[in-house]
């Protein structure tokens, strides 16, 4: 999900690409989405605001798609945890090469820029391009 002011829409509540999410899953067989909503879920196991997915153990093949506020690094600390753990962990963020979570966190995992800017869905079915570049940054587990 993608936080207030980063869209130029009034919610906060945003969901992949399925295109996009699709490709990824081909490739990855995601077992978890650990940042989701009932409505926006990508995995038949999912963990809501509710479930707190920074709180829960990622196993498997995680799918991540979490806010983009503040909170970003410390769902990327996250990741990287899991991957040390063993799980491989992809995830969906803004290009924001010059931060601190960025050099500190997605800089240790694969880095797939995004061509173009994704195209993100709201609640209603109506979609809003980012006003930001995005990559795909993979953990691979390393056990």
């Amino acid at each position: 999900m993608i936080n207030r002011g980063m869209m130029s829409s009034k919610t906060d509540e945003w969901a992949t690409p399925q295109q996009l999410f699709d490709e990824l899953n081909a490739e990855f067989r995601f077992t978890v989405d650990v940042c989701a909503d009932d409505w926006n879920h990508k995995c038949p196991k999912y963990y809501t605001k509710a479930d707190d997915g920074l709180q829960q153990d990622w196993l498997g093949s995680a799918w991540m798609n979490p806010p983009y506020g503040r909170a970003i690094k410390d769902w990327m600390a996250k990741a990287v945890k899991s991957w040390e753990d063993g799980a491989t962990v992809v995830c969906l963020v803004p290009a924001r090469t010059d931060t601190a979570w960025w050099h500190d966190y997605a800089m240790q995992g694969e880095i797939r820029f995004l061509r173009g800017r994704v195209k993100f869905v709201a609640r209603d079915g109506s979609g809003d391009s980012a006003p930001f570049p995005s990559a795909v940054v993979i953990f691979r587990g390393k056990k």
